[in-house]
């Protein structure tokens, strides 16, 4: 569960075709899925903040407190006025800390390229950003970071260097990560780096309170997503009778999330019917954790070389600088 938070979207009595489709088809499927990208309405979006500050959720502290003690030296992997180009910036809060440590360290960037897919919010960020920063140039590109999207003009001849913070890359099963990797390290280039965030591989309990909080922040949070559908798609889920359930897949090295119904019942989407059996599950987002070997692993597919893996006391959570070939 890792996300960057973007502003909430505009509310539509309209309904979403795409959003429509993925979720008659995830419903269809066997076992029943939904997609985790479907989390981040407004709701959404605020829960999952709120999530970042349960004492359960360990990633987002555990990850900005790395990037505190190691920012001097990820500002010299970085390099002397090279570009950042944050994937999936959302509001660019992490890269705060890479822009402040660039400037202290390295005499600052070329430019930085927050991408994201919310143009409005993305603008916005970005004229804070220049307000903040008024020697960094600040270049938005609007675009879905799992796709090639065209770069702006950038100053010639500079280091280009990824930042995909948060361990969103866990989101992605194996080989969809290395796939999005190697769309960073064709936007990078060769000679180009990537610094990412990576949850590490640990206990099943700390695994699974993390991703199901004793104040039921994620449980509300994972059924917002019903509640969405509801909205949006003229559904009628008994939001209430899905109950939320994390669980650690050791053979996958992922944490599951699944919406669980205890009784059988019947569910309409868009005049569609789903029938669940009791103990059945819809299946809402996985989280891959790592080990250093798998990180290598999925750095060398992609064509990178992992230099540095900066990591916090407990090694709960790892930051990779690696190096595009």
């Amino acid at each position: 569960m890792s996300a960057s938070v973007d502003a909430p979207p505009a509310e539509s009595s309209a309904p979403d075709h795409t959003f429509l489709a993925d979720v008659l088809a995830g419903l269809s499927g066997e076992p029943k899925s939904l997609p985790c990208k479907y989390f981040y309405d407004g709701a959404g979006s605020r829960l999952f903040e709120r999530i970042t500050a349960v004492p359960e959720y360990y990633p987002t502290r555990t990850e900005a407190a790395i990037f505190a003690a190691e920012a001097e030296r990820i500002a010299r992997f970085i390099g002397l006025e090279a570009v950042l180009i944050e994937f999936g910036s959302g509001n660019s809060e992490k890269s705060r800390v890479l822009l402040d440590a660039c400037e202290q360290y390295v005499s600052g960037l070329a430019a930085y390229v927050p991408q994201d897919i919310s143009g409005p919010f993305l603008e916005e960020v970005a004229n804070g950003l220049r307000a903040e920063y008024p020697s960094v140039p600040v270049l938005p590109v609007v675009g879905d970071f799992t796709q090639p999207v065209p770069l702006p003009d950038l100053p010639p001849h500079r280091r280009r260097v990824g930042f995909f913070p948060g361990s969103t890359i866990g989101n992605f099963g194996p080989t969809s990560a290395a796939a999005v990797l190697r769309t960073f390290h064709d936007t990078v280039g060769a000679g180009g780096g990537l610094i990412l965030g990576a949850d590490l591989i640990k206990d099943a309990a700390t695994l699974e309170a993390a991703y199901d909080d004793a104040a039921g922040v994620t449980a509300a949070f994972n059924r917002n997503l019903l509640v969405r559908i509801n909205r949006e798609l003229n559904a009628d889920f008994p939001v209430e009778e899905f109950r939320h359930e994390a669980r650690w897949n050791a053979s996958k090295s992922r944490v599951e999330m699944h919406l669980v119904t205890d009784a059988a019942r019947s569910v309409t989407v868009a005049n569609r019917r789903f029938d669940f059996a009791a103990g059945e599950s819809i299946h809402t987002e996985n989280s891959y954790k790592f080990s250093r070997d798998m990180l290598d692993g999925l750095a060398a597919e992609a064509g990178f070389t992992v230099n540095t893996v900066w990591t916090d006391p407990r090694g709960l959570f790892a930051v990779a600088a690696m190096t595009a070939e």
